[in-house]
């Protein structure tokens, strides 16, 4: 199976999958060397065979879906946005928590190996609480990848992963068989979850949601709407929704407003 005869059969086989061709583009050979592996492993010499096996056999899409998932993630990704969250988002969510007496509760949705969501607490440990002690917090990180998140409670990351953290940051890692791993006591302070996006949504409301790299990149346009409409429902009022910066949303999605278009930061109006 070459690039292009790959390249066809995902154009034929994502819109079924309610995911989108554009975002594969630059991992499609992640994804192809899995399709070939997986078709070896049935002895189908070809994508045509593959086709029809997938036609004659449903449940072999389930297994298609999960050979489509495509992980890249690291500490801080996009120093850009945690900079922006870390000097002006989560003061001010902080602050406004505070005053009514609230949680501060945030969400990352396809948390992957929890890279995300430990940049999270790595910040409110360095940065935020000293500043603001009585803070409380909460943290649920979600996926569907049990092997992920397996990953995830575990908190060890090859160094490469952590290039990006300011140096202070740094200092809630121990190194451990050629690893770095998150000092124990961080780890409790985040609760993983295994859930599919596309069909179950935690319970909000949430004053910052981090839906970065996953749903407009990777779904078709009508489960992103359906989706999107979820996850704004379980915004609070002027709480804060960030997508990866290279993402666009789709038109007549409501809800949320601008706060730092160039970073891909909204803020849901209300009080």
């Amino acid at each position: 199976m070459n690039d292009s005869t790959c390249i066809g059969f995902l154009k034929w086989a994502l819109p079924r999958l309610q995911m989108r061709w554009q975002g594969f583009r630059k991992v499609r050979r992640t994804v192809c060397k899995r399709l070939r592996r997986r078709m070896i492993e049935l002895e189908l010499p070809t994508t045509e065979s593959y086709r029809a096996f997938l036609e004659a056999n449903p449940a072999e899409w389930s297994i298609l879906d999960k050979l489509c998932r495509v992980t890249i993630s690291r500490f801080y990704r996009d120093v850009s946005v945690f900079d922006f969250l870390d000097q002006e988002v989560l003061p001010q969510l902080a602050k406004r928590v505070i005053d009514t007496g609230e949680t501060l509760r945030c969400w990352s949705a396809g948390c992957a190996s929890g890279e995300e969501p430990y940049t999270l607490e790595l910040i409110f440990k360095h940065r935020l609480d000293p500043k603001f002690p009585q803070l409380r917090r909460e943290i649920l990180a979600t996926d569907t990848d049990p092997h992920l998140l397996e990953r995830a409670q575990k908190a060890c990351y090859p160094t490469g992963c952590l290039k990006n953290l300011p140096g202070e940051l740094m200092t809630s890692f121990v190194k451990r068989g050629g690893q770095c791993c998150l000092e124990q006591a961080l780890r409790y302070e985040v609760t993983f979850s295994q859930q599919d996006i596309r069909t179950e949504l935690p319970r909000g409301p949430f004053h910052l949601i981090l839906c970065r790299n996953l749903v407009l990149t990777y779904f078709s346009t009508a489960l992103q709407q359906r989706v999107l409409a979820g996850i704004i429902e379980r915004l609070a009022p002027q709480g804060v929704l960030v997508f990866g910066k290279g993402e666009a949303l789709p038109e007549n999605v409501g809800g949320v407003v601008p706060l730092e278009e160039s970073l891909n930061v909204f803020l849901k109006p209300g009080r």
